[in-house]
C-alpha cells in the first residue's frame, strides 16, 4: 500500500468514525425527544389523580396538563396562578385563588398529622379504601383529612380518566372541571424515589409547590416523573375504579385520545376517615 493509499484509508476510517458518532448523537437526540414528548404527553397529580398530570390538572389552573396525548395528572401545560403566594421553598398552607368550595384553611398540627389513618371513598358504585402515608407526606395527608371532615369532597365527580400511556382516575375538584381547588396550596412531599404502581394515590399539581385538593388514583402501573406527591396506598376494592375504567372515557379533545371524562358515574358521595 502506497503512502497515498494509506492516507486515503486513514481519511476514510476517520470519516466513518465521524459519521458513526453523528448517527449515535442523532439517535440519542431522537430518543430524548421521544422521552420529552412522552413526559409532556403524560400529569396528576393531579393530583391529582390527575394524578397531571396530564391535561386538566390541579387547583386554580384551567388548561390540561402536559401535552397532547394523555398527559400527566398534574398541570404541566397550565400556568400557575399569578396570585399564588407559595413557592417550592415555602412550607405550609398558603392562600391562593378562589376556593371551589370554601371550607377555610387548615392550621397544621404536627402531632395530629403524624397519626395514621385509613380513608374510605364512598363512590356511588362502591367503596374504595386506602391507607394514608402520614409519616411520608404529613402536610398532604393532614390537608386531605381536614378537607374530608369538612365535607369538601362530598358529591364531587372524578373529572378525568386516562386510558392510554398513563392510567389514572383524577378526582378532588368540587367544580368537576379540573380547575377547582380549596383556596390554598402547599409544598410537595415524598418525591425521592417516587414511583406510581397500581394502587398509588398521589397529588395532581400545576408545578412545584402547587398541591391543593386534586388527586389521582393509579389503577395500572404508570410511568411518571417523580413530581407528584404519593400519599396513599389502596388496600381494598380497587374494582370500584376498574369498573369505571372499563366503561371508558369521553374524549374531551380529539387530539388526546384516551383522556377525558369517565362515561360511567364516578362520584365520591362522601369520605370516611378512621
Amino acid at each position: 500500500m502506497t503512502s497515498k493509499e494509506r492516507q486515503r484509508e486513514l481519511e476514510r476510517a476517520r470519516y466513518e468514525r465521524v459519521q458513526a458518532r453523528l448517527a449515535q448523537q442523532q439517535a440519542a437526540a431522537k430518543k430524548r425527544n421521544k422521552i420529552t414528548a412522552a413526559v409532556a404527553a403524560v400529569l396528576v397529580v393531579g393530583i391529582g389523580v390527575g394524578v397531571t398530570v396530564l391535561t386538566k390538572s390541579s387547583d386554580d389552573k384551567k388548561t390540561p396538563a402536559a401535552s397532547t396525548a394523555p398527559t400527566s395528572p398534574s398541570s404541566a401545560a397550565t400556568t400557575p396562578d399569578p396570585n399564588a403566594s407559595s413557592s417550592p421553598a415555602q412550607v405550609g398552607y398558603q392562600k391562593t385563588g378562589n376556593a371551589a368550595k370554601d371550607v377555610g384553611v387548615p392550621t397544621y398540627d404536627a402531632a395530629a398529622a403524624a397519626k395514621p389513618y385509613t380513608a374510605t371513598l364512598h363512590f356511588d358504585s362502591g367503596d374504595l379504601t386506602f391507607d394514608a402515608l402520614t409519616t411520608k407526606a404529613p402536610y398532604t395527608t393532614y390537608s386531605f383529612e381536614y378537607l374530608a371532615k369538612k365535607g369538601y369532597f362530598d358529591n364531587t365527580k372524578c373529572h378525568r380518566l386516562t386510558t392510554q400511556n398513563i392510567y389514572v382516575l383524577q378526582c378532588g375538584d368540587p367544580a368537576g372541571t379540573g380547575a377547582g381547588g380549596p383556596g390554598y396550596q402547599f409544598q410537595d412531599e415524598n418525591l425521592t424515589g417516587a414511583a406510581y404502581p397500581a394502587g398509588t394515590i398521589a397529588m395532581a399539581n400545576a408545578g412545584p409547590g402547587t398541591n391543593g385538593s386534586q388527586f389521582f388514583i393509579v389503577y395500572k402501573d404508570t410511568q411518571l416523573p417523580p413530581n407528584y406527591t404519593p400519599w396513599g396506598k389502596i388496600t381494598g376494592s380497587m374494582d370500584v375504579v376498574t369498573k369505571i375504567v372499563a366503561g371508558g372515557e369521553v374524549d374531551a379533545d380529539p387530539s388526546r385520545p384516551g383522556d377525558g371524562k369517565p362515561k360511567l358515574p364516578a362520584t365520591i358521595k362522601s369520605v370516611t376517615i378512621k
